[in-house]
């Protein structure tokens, strides 16, 4: 049976990096995934994650340059066209960390819906500039993974929210090297359908990223059903990461105790 790869919520443990490295390591999960770079030192990560046989799983896009990093974030975001040069830009600065570091995906966003231009025209800026990261990436160990965000709950204002128009993006954009993040929690809230709309479209999947649903706390304090979503996925030729970002409900021991049994089944 294919197994599935997990990767822990390095912010469960706190601290900086090497904390995060070192309980990832301590409570037996072989990756773990904390999305911000800046700052790090690069080589000083890659050594420890080796030592501890830990992957780091995915990196948010960012800049050390403040005028392209302001134009990253939801507050202006893909939809501009006049974000176009900070995304790219931006790309090849996270690429240089991730594959530094060996982390497979850097995370994008679409920012926050314009309201002076129609949601059509959001799209085609969107996905050209996805397009143009996707020629950048080649050549690249990365995959590029585009988040939908729910509007009810946590992200209100955003643009991208449904998986069913972040597919259709991923199918005009055309590259193996740009794929949707598949948040769990947040399709939950914004459309439900979850094993269906994951098991129909899992060649666009790149990444996951996991927590229940009401709280975003971890699996198994709400209304989603994880046995059976990752069954599902189990059956198809997935073979990234499934990365929990959520709040946790108890200590680490109890939580970690209670994630393995959850996943340990799954796992290799």
């Amino acid at each position: 049976m294919k197994t599935l790869k997990f990767s822990a919520c390095g912010g469960w443990f706190g601290g900086d990096h090497r904390h995060m490295i070192e309980e990832t390591a301590r409570y037996g999960f072989h990756a773990f995934e904390s999305l911000g770079w800046r700052g790090l030192d690069y080589g000083e990560v890659r050594r420890l994650l080796d030592e501890k046989n830990v992957t780091s799983t995915a990196l948010l896009i960012s800049s050390n340059k403040e005028e392209y990093a302001s134009k990253l974030g939801n507050g202006h975001g893909m939809v501009w066209e006049d974000s176009r040069e900070a995304f790219l830009e931006g790309f090849k600065e996270t690429v240089e960390a991730a594959e530094a570091m060996r982390v497979p995906n850097i995370v994008v966003t679409s920012g926050n819906e314009r309201s002076d231009v129609s949601r059509e025209k959001q799209h085609e800026i969107c996905v050209e500039t996805m397009i143009r990261l996707g020629e950048l990436a080649k050549g690249h160990d990365v995959t590029i993974v585009m988040e939908p965000l729910n509007i009810l709950v946590n992200h209100m204002g955003y643009y991208l929210v449904t998986s069913a128009e972040g597919f259709q993006m991923m199918r005009e954009v055309g590259s193996p090297k740009v794929k949707l993040l598949f948040d769990i929690y947040h399709q939950q809230i914004s459309e439900g359908n979850l094993i269906r709309n994951i098991t129909e479209n899992i060649d666009l999947i790149g990444h996951f990223h996991m927590g229940d649903n009401p709280g975003r706390l971890e699996p198994g304090t709400g209304e989603i059903n994880y046995t059976n979503i990752f069954a599902a996925i189990q059956k198809t030729d997935y073979d990234g990461y499934l990365a929990f970002e959520c709040g946790r409900s108890v200590e680490n021991d109890v939580l970690c105790e209670r994630m393995h049994a959850l996943i340990d089944p799954f796992a290799d």
